[in-house]
């Protein structure tokens, strides 16, 4: 137990006596939250409509009216108007507008008459992003112009109620998982594996074999050392995070212990889990040229920047081995659902066998000898 400690322990001085790496591990995935969690998922506002009225009468006169509305309040777009659908349709692809809407002519007459109007709508769908959020938008301008102004005795359609289980919750707060995932995966890749493989390198590996230190204990020393870096970058990002985020529940006592188990776990499986790549490697470029694949390979594929619901089968069959997809969930589970120890029991137990798994693998491929 002493020789452990005692390779725990230079570990951590290394890693203390290096601000920049502490600055990698740490800080880094910070500054992603803040900036994918401001540049993403926010509401669309301020989007440039051009409006050809081709018609000019009262029933035109309530879409503009409309439109002023929607200006005023949502601020979704706000109306430009137009004297030519073909000078609209340009000015959309040319980028001087988002989208154009054309009123053709006899549409009042047409509204009266009950002959089904149509309204024209040119949309740049190379942002589809931008467009559908429009075309959604539209479709809700023209589903309040087609209910009627005085409504029958006897209504006969359908209606929805939506219950919402949880407050509004903005792309800053549905990335905090990740983010917090992603902080404690490259506190790994950069505080154990490369910090590893570099020792190996320089030859400072061949002094442990040197000592009568076993096999077993040198390995969990390597590897505890690895989860504790990953814990305080875990726990540095899921406070400030927090905090930048406005969720204030990580101050309850039950949020915060299964956020410790959840960080704990994730440590111990990540380490094991880079451990097991790296130790029969000796090139000290090899595991740089993996980190971005890793990244691509682990990160994405989590739900953490969006569901996995969306992917194609082959994509979904690598989410569910992906370790990235129980962390994400379970922060996700404890920070945004509060749903209690039950909602993250699965998630513990993947990442605690993932990481006996993966540490019994590298411990036997571990060679005591150069």
């Amino acid at each position: 137990m002493n020789r452990m400690l005692a390779i725990i322990e230079r570990e951590l001085r290394k890693f203390f006596r290096s601000p920049a790496l502490m600055l990698a591990a740490m800080v880094f995935p910070l500054v992603q939250l803040v900036i994918l969690g401001n540049a993403f998922g926010g509401k669309i506002t301020g989007a440039r409509m051009g409006v050809v009225d081709y018609d000019g009468g009262p029933q035109a006169l309530r879409v503009r009216e409309a439109f002023d509305s929607i200006a005023a309040n949502v601020k979704t777009f706000k109306a430009i108007p137009y004297a030519s659908d073909k000078q609209a349709a340009e000015d959309v692809r040319a980028g001087r507008l988002d989208a154009a809407v054309i009123i053709p002519p006899q549409f009042s007459r047409q509204v009266y008459a009950g002959l089904n109007p149509r309204l024209g709508l040119v949309v740049d769908n190379s942002d589809q992003f931008l467009s559908s959020s429009l075309e959604s938008k539209m479709q809700e301008v023209v589903a309040a112009l087609n209910q009627p102004q005085t409504l029958p005795r006897v209504v006969q359609s359908l209606s929805l109620d939506i219950v919402e289980l949880y407050p509004f919750i903005d792309y800053m707060k549905y990335l905090l998982p990740g983010s917090i995932t992603l902080a404690m995966f490259v506190s790994v890749m950069i505080g154990g594996g490369l910090l590893y493989i570099d020792d190996k390198a320089r030859g400072v590996h061949e002094g442990f074999l040197v000592t009568p230190i076993t096999k077993l204990e040198l390995v969990f020393g390597l590897v505890a050392s690895g989860a504790i870096k990953a814990i305080m970058a875990g726990l540095v990002i899921t406070v400030l995070g927090s905090l930048i985020s406005g969720l204030g529940v990580i101050f309850h006592p039950v949020i915060l212990a299964q956020l410790l188990l959840m960080i704990g776990a994730t440590s111990f499986a990540f380490n094991a889990m880079m451990f097991l790549m790296m130790v029969r490697i000796e090139d000290p470029l090899v595991p740089r040229a993996m980190f971005g694949i890793l990244n691509t390979l682990l990160f994405f594929p989590s739900g953490a920047i969006y569901p996995v619901h969306a992917f194609p089968a082959w994509l979904r069959v690598l989410a569910t081995v992906d370790p990235f997809t129980y962390a994400v969930h379970g922060f996700k589970s404890a920070l945004l659902k509060q749903a209690g120890f039950h909602a993250i029991v699965p998630d513990l137990l993947y990442l605690g066998i993932l990481g006996l798994v993966t540490l019994t693998l590298a411990t036997r491929l571990f060679k005591r000898t150069l």
